[in-house]
């Protein structure tokens, strides 16, 4: 594993990332944006990968994430559009340096103790297995143990399930999810923002999980109550 990078302009002492983990569900362009869209407020990051969704991953962007070539790994990854177009989002080295990487073995990892500072944890997207080990409190993993972490400490959780149907048991984990103090957010994409392009699609469910976070963005066009044809063009003669 590559040794922490933080942001020189920040104090280190101060440091309070959020932890992003990333299961194997489908979904693998939301947490990019989720990710790009936490760098670009200045956020700092612990990334978390779990085996499971290294597959994922390869096979919608064809992406192999290593934990030797991390960094490299993941600028690639945040660079691709949603489309799968590589260099849609130029990525410096400098807008990855307060990111910290700690694979999904390491359970002597910093974010498994409740004594490492973090404002709290994304999840993004949530595999129903992911769901259940973390209501049932397995901790099988980093990414679950951390999870159980955010919740005994009263910490921020966000767990961005993604799966349909959804059956019986993970209704109930996710209630469970929600009894806990998580924060249960289905990614579901909306429309009336007047998406044009799947990269609207994921970017609303991205500003979605960062609006649970109350980290500011602009990743899409928020209600205001009025009509607008599902276009994001304003109407003729709109103030």
């Amino acid at each position: 594993m590559e040794p922490p990078h933080n942001n020189t302009s920040k104090d280190p002492g101060r440091r309070r990332p959020w932890v992003v983990g990333i299961s194997g569900a489908s979904g693998t362009p939301y947490a990019a944006s989720v990710l790009r869209g936490l760098l670009a407020a200045g956020e700092a990051v612990d990334l978390i990968v779990s085996r499971a969704s290294r597959l994922t991953l390869l096979d919608e962007t064809g992406i192999t994430f290593r934990d030797a070539h991390w960094r490299g790994d993941l600028r690639e990854w945040l660079a691709r559009g949603a489309d799968g177009k590589p260099g849609t989002f130029p990525v410096t080295e400098a807008e990855l340096a307060d990111v910290r990487y700690w694979p999904a073995g390491d359970l002597a990892a910093g974010p498994s103790s409740g004594s490492y500072a973090v404002k709290g944890m994304l999840i993004v997207p949530a595999s129903t297995a992911c769901v259940a080990g973390v209501a049932l409190g397995l901790s099988k993993d980093l990414l679950q143990r951390v999870a159980s972490v955010t919740l005994k400490e009263r910490r921020r959780l966000v767990v961005t399930v993604r799966e349909t149907p959804l059956n019986g048991p993970t209704l109930k984990h996710l209630v469970t999810l929600d009894e806990a103090g998580a924060v249960v957010l289905p990614a579901s994409p909306a429309f009336y923002a007047g998406a044009t392009h799947i990269q609207d699609l994921v970017d609303f469910v991205a500003g979605r999980v960062l609006d649970a976070a109350e980290v500011p963005h602009g990743l899409y066009r928020r209600w205001e109550g009025e009509l607008r044809g599902g276009s994001k063009e304003e109407a003729p003669g709109a103030p």
